[in-house]
């Protein structure tokens, strides 16, 4: 009995993570065009967060890291791949990976007390991991690239206000309006 039911579960995780993976890469396609500055804004930290809450952190970091490759494959990251390809590669992917990953570790931290307190929270610190690891991935390979962007300007303004600012601010917006969401789709789970 109990091995058809850890079955069971190992088919539903399994499933849950092929449609999780499928809407990463639709909603990556999807918002190509959704732009208010040189980069898309990014709809795939929603199904991350709940992938991550659904099927655990291992699942979080594998769509993180689909949203990474998608991201390289649209040409999101051209600007950045003509400059330098392999610190594109690289910040592209981790910050991906690390998104998924943390929003799950957050969640299976917060989630033993309060599972709308461990949603909210990954739902928060998605958004922040992906643009921090951005931010940093900006500094180590594209410094003097982002200084000409900056055309004399204080460059930390320009990363913040002009590669990041709109764009992170909207991702931030739709991960924590839609985390109510995530949690009602996850008391949906449990009772059935």
């Amino acid at each position: 009995m109990k091995n058809t039911k850890t079955s069971s579960i190992s088919t539903q995780k399994l499933v849950l993570s092929a449609i999780m993976t499928a809407l990463v890469v639709i909603l990556q396609f999807l918002s190509m065009n959704m732009r208010f500055s040189m980069f898309s804004i990014t709809l795939t930290l929603v199904p991350i967060v709940l992938g991550a809450a659904l099927c655990g952190v291992s699942v979080g970091a594998w769509l993180g890291f689909v949203f990474g490759i998608i991201v390289l494959l649209t040409g999101d990251a051209n600007a950045f791949l003509a400059i330098n390809v392999p610190g594109t590669i690289i910040t592209v992917l981790v910050k991906g990976t690390m998104s998924g990953l943390c929003a799950g570790l957050v969640y299976k931290l917060l989630s033993q007390k309060n599972r709308y307190l461990g949603v909210m929270t990954a739902a928060i610190v998605s958004p922040i991991v992906n643009t921090g690891i951005f931010l940093v991935g900006c500094s180590v390979f594209f410094m003097d690239t982002i200084t000409q962007w900056a055309n004399g300007g204080n460059v930390i303004q320009y990363m913040l206000v002009g590669l990041v600012g709109i764009n992170f601010l909207i991702e931030l917006a739709i991960n924590v309006v839609l985390g109510p969401v995530i949690v009602r789709l996850l008391d949906i789970r449990k009772k059935n």
